[in-house]
């Protein structure tokens, strides 16, 4: 990094273009990584004295127009402190700490290496990417790891993400301490560890998990020990294969390689610096002594100055591991370009004469409002709290067959690109851990598939859960969903509840088999009152017919012909029309077939009762009676319907509620109490019926019409309370058939009790149709009554 400086100054000096008339020099000072070196050097460097003198300048003006550095957060922030107080600009090729961008605290302070700010945003950023919900966190316990690891912890609370664990590295580091992190480590189902610390809080924690054969685990390292010599051995490859690491964007110099390699002891003797490198590098000493190293101690390995830096690592001066030069060659040029613009120096007497007046707190402003074009062509300036734009490198390591690492770029992320651009990666390019290319999985609990929602579990992080189903007609369309969907009222959730489809309609169709078997009885039910109709119209004037009074037989088919075409109105899509006629249909005809039973059954029992030829009841034998039955009843049943539909009418509704994933179509009665009203008036008539045809059971046995009647009743009466409990405990199409059913069975039960003997006897038994039969052991009086 010194050379990095020297080789920047003597550039700008070599320009004819850039300070034409000012020659650049600098002072270096060592921090040694301690605070109170790093503010000595600083006062000295103010103060232009070796002796570090506070708040006095020896000089009229300071000996230095900027300070560089320093490169640690730690260690920058007392210096800023006290070159703020003077407004002295200061600029940090490395010093990445937030709290660096308050420029009350820091206002002469500026950087060219990205704030931790945008460093942990992408970092959270990588980790939304890959979909890790369940991270582990170590941070070093100084400034620089706390303040970053706490933005990457809001960054992904934000996200939805969760922490297994938080843990930090102290300075120093016990066995305790060492034990606990290992065991937190190996326990932990955290795949990921994001480590936001320096190398040097690292190392010692990286070793014992290296020992102790720590492996599997993803590691996402921040700048501070993302290119590193240290840990880039051997025995670290199973700890750290596959890490994934944020370097600030560099670029290669140009000529500053071929500088650094040209570094030799015997080009600079005065500089203690190179020959200590030298040493580090080579693995040598020097002969300080003179001694012949062959003869006193041929154990010892002496440094001869023939050694070839290129020979030893040809990688030792890549671009990525001269990021730090790369922010230093841009520091330096920002001062330049600054003073340049500032023009500080002046002719006084004499073409010759050159006096430079410099203020810093006035460089300072300018070199805030620089606007450059480095040599690699990228653009250099600072934002309002002294920071440069955030560009960072995604680096994959990868081993090598020498045993190290190689550090491969596989991405990059730039802040300045809008969300969802900012991070671009090259996933085939990235090796994990275990040499896989799988992207590893690193979650509390499995994403919940769509169809399910999340379910929290007590006193656990969000990010562990259960999943539970969504409950009926609701869905979830995407993977952990929180809450399901209620689907639209005319929709219905699929079988994997993840999406709304419309619903399947339902009504009693003419092309279902139960529709079809049910209109077929229907259709052969309406016919055969016609028949029979037919058969007495044929056999009218033959005894049997004529004793069971034709006007109501006749009356009684038409009754029973219009109980069948009633069910034609449930059949098909319920519409207004069918909705306000079926039952009212229904109801009438059913009265009016039940009234004629009626009717007729107390007709009959009159004939048999009227015991002298002129009874006052015999001018009610004619017709008076059964049509004072028949109206009288009808007229009740057909008011009661209409006061229905003029009060609360029937009307089509399309029910969602009973069946799920059905739409029924059917009718809304308007009025339950006026539909079961007009079904207990039926069933009153008809257990009247039955009770008048059971008085008449011990009729003459030649004629036996009331039996008939008796058993029609017992039927009808048996049917519709068989109806009542399947009607209220069907739905949809069910519902429709079962009082279709109804009408059909009981219908066809009336028909087939009172009319089906008597044409039995008129088609089969014509011997039987004759006054003598019917007659019997009664007299021809009953006759003569029953034929009037």
């Amino acid at each position: 990094m010194a050379r990095s400086l020297v080789f920047t100054v003597e550039e700008i000096n070599r320009s004819p273009h850039l300070l034409p008339n000012l020659t650049l020099g600098f002072s270096i000072a060592d921090s040694c990584d301690t605070v109170g070196q790093a503010v000595r050097g600083t006062m000295r460097l103010l103060g232009g004295q070796e002796q570090a003198l506070a708040n006095f300048c020896c000089q009229s003006q300071p000996p230095v127009a900027a300070v560089i550095g320093d490169d640690k957060s730690y260690m920058t922030i007392p210096v800023a402190r006290l070159l703020g107080i003077y407004k002295f600009p200061q600029i940090s090729y490395a010093a990445s700490v937030a709290t660096l961008s308050d420029k009350t605290q820091f206002p002469s302070f500026l950087r060219t290496t990205p704030s931790d700010d945008h460093q942990a945003y992408g970092l959270a950023r990588l980790v939304i990417h890959f979909g890790w919900t369940w991270v582990g966190i170590l941070a070093e316990e100084s400034d620089y790891g706390l303040q970053g690891s706490q933005v990457l912890v809001n960054q992904l609370q934000e996200a939805g993400h969760c922490v297994a664990f938080f843990k930090l590295l102290p300075m120093v580091i016990s066995k305790d301490n060492l034990h606990h992190l290992v065991t937190t480590l190996r326990t932990s189902t955290a795949n990921v560890i994001v480590v936001f610390a320096t190398v040097y809080f690292l190392t010692p924690v990286m070793d014992v998990f290296a020992r102790d054969g720590l492996q599997g685990k993803v590691w996402l390292a921040s700048d501070g020990w993302t290119i590193n010599t240290i840990l880039n051995k051997l025995y670290h490859q199973k700890t750290l294969q596959g890490t994934i690491g944020f370097s600030p964007k560099s670029g290669k110099i140009p000529g500053l390689e071929d500088f650094l390699y040209r570094v030799h002891p015997f080009n600079a003797p005065g500089d203690i610096f190179i020959r200590d490198f030298w040493e580090e590098m080579f693995g040598c000493e020097w002969d300080e002594h003179g001694r012949n190293n062959t003869v006193l101690d041929s154990k010892a390995k002496y440094c001869t100055g023939k050694e070839d830096l290129r020979e030893h690592n040809a990688n030792y001066y890549s671009a990525d591991q001269l990021w730090a030069a790369f922010n230093i060659y841009n520091a330096v040029y920002a001062i330049a370009h600054a003073l340049h613009a500032m023009q500080p120096c002046r002719v006084a007497q004499g073409p010759n004469a050159i006096s430079c007046r410099l203020k810093p707190w006035k460089l300072l402003q300018y070199i805030k409002r620089v606007h450059f074009e480095n040599s690699v062509g990228e653009e250099i300036f600072f934002d309002a709290n002294g920071n440069p734009p955030a560009l960072f490198k995604v680096l994959n390591w990868q081993p090598t067959t020498d045993g190290s690492f190689e550090y491969v770029t596989v991405g990059k992320f730039d802040s300045r690109a809008p969300l969802g651009l900012d991070l671009t990666l090259n996933e085939e390019a990235i090796m994990w851990n275990s040499g896989l290319r799988q992207v590893p999985r690193s979650v509390c609990s499995e994403s919940c598939p769509p169809g399910f929602r999340k379910h929290v579990l007590n006193g656990q992080p969000l990010c562990c859960f259960s999943c539970s189903p969504c409950s009926e007609g609701e869905i979830s369309n995407h993977s952990n969903a929180i809450d399901c969907i209620k689907c639209p009222e005319e929709e219905w959730p699929n079988e994997a509840q993840d999406l709304c489809s419309p619903r399947a309609v339902e009504f009693l169709s003419f092309q279902e088999p139960l529709g079809m078997s049910l209109l077929v009885a229907a259709v052969l039910g309406s016919l055969a009152p016609l028949i029979i109709f037919c058969i007495f119209m044929k056999h009218k004037d033959s005894p049997i017919v004529k004793a069971n009074s034709r006007e109501l037989s006749f009356l009684l088919l038409f009754a029973l012909f219009l109980c069948f075409l009633s069910s034609f109105l449930f059949f098909g899509k319920p519409g207004l029309v069918n909705c306000l006629l079926r039952q009212m249909a229904f109801g009438i005809s059913f009265v009016l077939c039940i009234s004629c039973v009626l009717g007729k059954t107390c007709m009959v029992i009159l004939a048999f009762r009227i015991r002298r030829p002129k009874s006052e009841l015999q001018t009610w034998l004619g017709p008076t009676i059964p049509k004072i039955i028949i109206a009288g009843c009808t007229i009740i049943q057909t008011v009661g319907c209409s006061l229905w539909l003029i009060i609360s009418p029937p009307f089509p509704v399309k029910n969602t509620d009973s069946l799920p994933g059905k739409i029924l179509l059917e009718c809304n009665e308007g009025s339950s109490m006026a539909f079961w009203c007009m079904l207990g008036y039926m069933g009153l008539l008809a257990m009247v019926s039955f009770i008048v045809a059971f008085m008449s059971r011990k009729l003459p046995d030649s004629f036996n019409d009331a039996k008939f009647i008796t058993f029609s009743m017992l039927v009808f009466v048996s049917v519709w309370l068989s109806f009542v409990p399947a009607y209220i405990s069907s739905r949809g199409k069910f519902m429709v058939a079962v009082e279709i059913f109804a009408i059909l069975s009981s219908s066809t039960g009336l028909m087939a009790c009172i009319f089906l003997p008597k044409c039995y006897i008129i088609l089969f038994k014509p011997y039987l149709n004759t006054k003598e039969f019917l007659m019997g052991r009664g007299t021809f009086r009953h006759f003569n009554n029953l034929e009037k």
